[in-house]
């Protein structure tokens, strides 16, 4: 770990230089005993600060945000009931001045000094975050060391993004009380930032140095325009060759096809990658992340191909991570890009045990009454209802080449005709091509591959990212589609 940073130390390395401006009154300290006043004015000396937070506005880039920074060295960053009418207020204000918020905690938790009627401020602080979140404004933290208890367990674990420092402590029962409690210490390398990392709890690990970029970017996502936004041109649709079903088929499957990550390489003007469902379960097999294309912003959800392997297929994990897109894509009334190129979802136990089936009817009846702008781009593969899941949509467009269907064609010939022989024969009579489904009215346009995707990546994505682009401006304009829309498409 590196030296802990004061709260003006982080204030005068991430935001503007001379933007900072401070929100805060002085703190009330009716009614506090004499021992506790003395434990208060020797904090405020020690810290050069007058509370375990500090709250105001600053410019970052330029932009303007609202901001509270924790001070660990104001009694270990505890909350106090001062401390929580000081960021409550600050929530508050910038929820009325329609402010993104940028929180960087610190803390040991509830202050000890105060007992229950400070532990119970927990709900006063999570309601204000829910109220900003609500309103559709931003709301990102920075989780320091450590960050513990009552903290990490409301305005610690609220973020639309999470980012934590480098080995930081963040976790909800701090270790010291624990081994009290217990009389044995805590597991290590549970409660740290890469652990949480690594389960999905966190979008990021990142030095204090750096997050001011990663703020900005994702800033420059959450808020960029929705209404006014330029029309794009729309690339046209060229003639669409008459490929065979099983050609379709073999070039989707193709190990150097592009997917998604490539996509967003070529073709997004910007990304900013998050990290799981931020409830303890990630999934290689899926990619969620902010992004844009040209100027139009995005929540985006892509089945990652590079991910999904034959030991590891797409899991019920994957679903769960996705439904937190949707959510973040309503409540920030950001349009929604899901993409489709799956071998298929886990076939196991373990599938059935985390739910699987409840999962792709949830993302179904999720997606069809999003309450933001949806499109969906069926890249490559597309087996069964864990491709199914992502399709639902106000607009949908697909690959030349990708294809969906109940199973794989393999698996359909086996229950047809028990054997794998007849794979081309079942896919024929599926109608399962991009083709077959403009025709039926499933899909709504085609990118062309020349002749495939995997021989000309670079330019394939870049065409496919100029009609996400025209369609995700069209889609702003228009605002979502209601349920019955989506669903008559399948009629």
């Amino acid at each position: 770990m590196s030296e802990r940073l004061s709260a003006h130390d982080l204030i005068d390395l991430v935001l503007d230089e001379g933007s900072w401006s401070s929100w805060d009154t002085p703190p009330s300290r009716d009614g506090v005993s004499e021992e506790y006043a003395a434990e208060l004015a020797a904090a405020a000396e020690k810290s050069g600060v007058d509370e375990s937070v500090l709250t105001g506005e600053a410019q970052m880039h330029g932009r303007r945000i609202a901001v509270l920074v924790g001070e660990f060295g104001f009694l270990a960053g505890s909350i106090g009931r001062a401390a929580a009418d000081r960021i409550v207020a600050g929530i508050e204000r910038a929820t009325r001045e329609g402010l993104p918020l940028v929180a960087a905690p610190v803390s040991g938790g509830t202050r000890m000094q105060e007992g229950t009627p400070a532990f119970v401020q927990m709900v006063r602080i999570s309601a204000a975050v829910a109220a900003h979140r609500t309103a559709g404004l931003p709301y990102l933290v920075y989780l320091r060391h450590p960050t513990t208890g009552g903290v990490m367990a409301s305005w610690g674990s609220l973020g639309h993004v999470t980012v934590a420092e480098p080995g930081a402590l963040v976790g909800f029962l701090g270790p010291r009380v624990y081994e009290a409690l217990y009389e044995r210490p805590f597991p290590e390398g549970v409660q740290t930032s890469e652990n949480l990392y690594a389960r999905g709890i966190i979008d990021a690990v990142l030095p204090p140095e750096e997050i001011k970029e990663i703020l900005d970017r994702a800033l420059s996502i959450l808020m960029a325009a929705r209404e006014g936004v330029a029309p794009v041109a729309d690339p046209g649709q060229e003639d669409v060759p008459d490929v065979d079903t099983w050609d379709c088929v073999t070039r989707s499957r193709r190990p150097d096809r592009p997917g998604v990550r490539r996509l967003l390489r070529y073709a997004a003007s910007d990304v900013v990658p998050l990290n799981g469902t931020g409830q303890g379960e990630r999934d290689p097999g899926l990619l969620i992340a902010l992004a844009r294309f040209g100027e139009a912003p995005c929540v985006f959800l892509g089945q990652d191909r590079r991910g999904q392997t034959t030991d590891h297929p797409m899991g019920p994990e994957a679903l769960r991570e996705a439904r937190r897109g949707m959510r973040l894509a309503s409540e920030l009334g950001l349009p929604l890009v899901t993409v489709i190129d799956t071998q298929g979802a886990a076939l196991s136990a373990d599938a059935e045990n985390g739910g699987l089936a409840g999962e792709i009817a949830r993302s179904l009846a999720d997606l069809v009454t999003l309450d933001a702008p949806t499109l969906c781009l069926m890249l490559g593969e597309g087996n069964g209802g864990g491709a199914l899941a992502l399709l639902p949509a106000d607009r949908v467009v697909a690959a030349q080449h990708a294809w969906l269907s109940p199973l794989p064609p393999e698996g359909a010939s086996a229950i047809v005709h028990r054997d794998l022989d007849h794979a081309a024969e079942m896919a024929r009579a599926q109608q399962v091509r991009a083709i077959d489904l403009h025709r039926l009215g499933v899909v709504d346009r085609i990118v062309t591959e020349h002749p495939d995707a995997a021989d000309e990546p670079e330019d394939f994505c870049r065409r496919v990212g100029a009609v996400l682009e025209h369609e995700l401006t069209a889609l702003l304009a228009s605002g979502p589609g209601s349920a019955e829309d989506r669903a008559r498409r399948y009629a």
